[in-house]
């Protein structure tokens, strides 16, 4: 049995502020789609179909 002052189950604790890290992660996921999407532009070009 846990004390009556403990906060069983509660595990939140103060979130730290977006570092840039997470800036990068963004960017690079941006990079990928916009990568994505000028492919498929020039593979339809050749007649290209997905599926």
């Amino acid at each position: 049995m846990s004390p009556p002052n403990s906060k069983s189950g509660s595990n939140k604790t103060p979130s730290d502020p977006p570092n840039i890290y997470v800036g990068l992660l963004f960017l690079s996921v941006a990079a990928l789609i916009t990568g994505i999407v000028f492919l498929t532009l020039e593979l339809n070009r050749y007649d290209w179909t997905a599926g």
